[in-house]
């Protein structure tokens, strides 16, 4: 359901379908009751009692592309249900949005099978460069965005809302121009269209979509899924959006260095990157590019990390089998060279995997942290830049 239609999100905290419906409804947003459930046994018990027609069993998983994965099945008795929830629960859900381990169902949704008319796709979220909130819509819904902008692009209408002035009149028209709705709806969306923005701005939204948002067959207009992403800055300001983190759904290397105060994202490269600071661990991967490898991670251990930091990083990024090498590049201001080095003389003789590692350090104490590097026992390449760094660990690794 990822929307590729405005400018890159910053980084965020996403929550499950039933969570973003759940605060959708506080904002006057109309969605099909629901019921959440982690066992098999309670959705047994339910399913028995209640289901005496049509229903969809949901797969709660962080990631679009449900449906068409096999995590989104209709029923139509109990006894169905309870086959499809059996068949689900516990299982990898691999999507066009997921790497190909999946992610785990641990948690399902039931709700009322929806009589559709028609099916339509919008989305909120944040463009900095003009400083506006991009709506973004097409009449195709139920389907991948990106799939509708290569093939039907006029199919989407995207509009910029000014925060200060919030939706007006020709935005309701335009969506409803997008949707080709009778003038009848335009009440009915100029409503959900404030509510979504009142959700928006108060929550520290930074991704809000509705794929799909459909009209019923009684002419109602209802969120039939629903996707929201939170600005993680922000979230000191709303304790009950953090409650609804469900680190399962999260890579579990990224939690952990989370938790150690450390910034580390996955990759599907084989070179592992220890850097310190965000815009140096950028150049980084850059140069890695460059040079004609690719980045396994992106590692950023902070301007006052020791050597525990150090030692913690290394573990994380060398648990990952993908990676031939480890190149580190440190700028000594707050953090130290010798600090570095020290870390990494702790943690090499705990290293099982023969790889190879190649350190450019820069700053502070650098000459100390080179000379305990150099007279150590290990085989550790040094390099003078950024540059010779990355080339000297192509070389290695290939």
């Amino acid at each position: 359901m990822q929307c590729p239609l405005a400018v890159k999100q910053e980084e965020s905290m996403n929550i499950h379908e039933y969570q973003a419906k759940e605060v959708l409804r506080d904002y006057g947003v109309t969605t099909q009751p629901g019921h959440v459930f982690e066992t098999i046994e309670s959705f047994e018990t339910y399913a028995r009692k209640e289901i005496r027609d049509r229903v969809v069993i949901k797969a709660q998983v962080h990631a679009g592309g449900r449906g068409l994965a096999g995590g989104v099945k209709l029923a139509s008795t109990a006894d169905e249900a309870i086959d499809i929830a059996k068949a689900l629960f516990g299982k990898q859900l691999v999507t066009h949005q997921t790497d190909h381990t999946g992610l785990p169902i641990h948690k399902l949704y039931l709700e009322p099978a929806c009589e559709i008319e028609r099916e339509f796709y919008l989305s909120m979220l944040v463009d900095r460069k003009t400083a506006t909130i991009v709506l973004v819509a097409s009449r195709e819904g139920g389907m991948s965005i990106e799939a509708v902008a290569a093939e039907t692009p006029d199919a989407i209408a995207k509009l910029q809302i000014q925060p200060s002035l919030g939706i007006r009149p020709h935005h309701v028209r335009q969506v409803m121009q997008c949707f080709q709705l009778p003038t009848d709806q335009f009440q009915a969306m100029t409503a959900l269209l404030n509510s979504l923005l009142a959700c928006f701005m108060a929550k520290d939204v930074s991704l809000l979509e509705l794929n799909p948002l459909v009209l019923t067959k009684d002419e109602q207009l209802v969120a039939l899924d629903a996707k929201i992403s939170f600005d993680d800055n922000a979230l000191f300001r709303h304790r009950e959006i953090k409650a609804f983190r469900d680190i399962a759904q999260e890579d579990a290397k990224e939690v952990e260095a989370g938790d150690d105060g450390l910034s580390y994202v996955s990759l599907d490269g084989e070179i592992g990157c220890l850097v310190n600071g965000a815009g140096l661990a950028m150049a980084t991967m850059d140069a890695i590019h460059f040079a004609g490898g690719k980045p396994a991670n992106f590692l950023d251990v902070g301007g006052s990390a020791d050597a525990h930091h150090v030692k913690k990083a290394l573990d994380i990024i060398l648990r990952d089998s993908q990676v031939k090498g480890v190149l580190i590049n440190i700028f000594g201001g707050i953090m130290q060279c010798d600090t570095i080095a020290e870390g990494l003389l702790r943690v090499l003789p705990t290293i099982e995997r023969d790889l190879p590692f190649v350190v450019r350090l820069e700053g502070t104490n650098v000459e100390r942290g080179r000379k305990m590097l150099e007279e150590s026992p290990f085989d550790i390449h040094t390099a003078n830049s950024l540059d010779e760094g990355a080339e000297k660990m192509i070389a290695l690794t290939q």
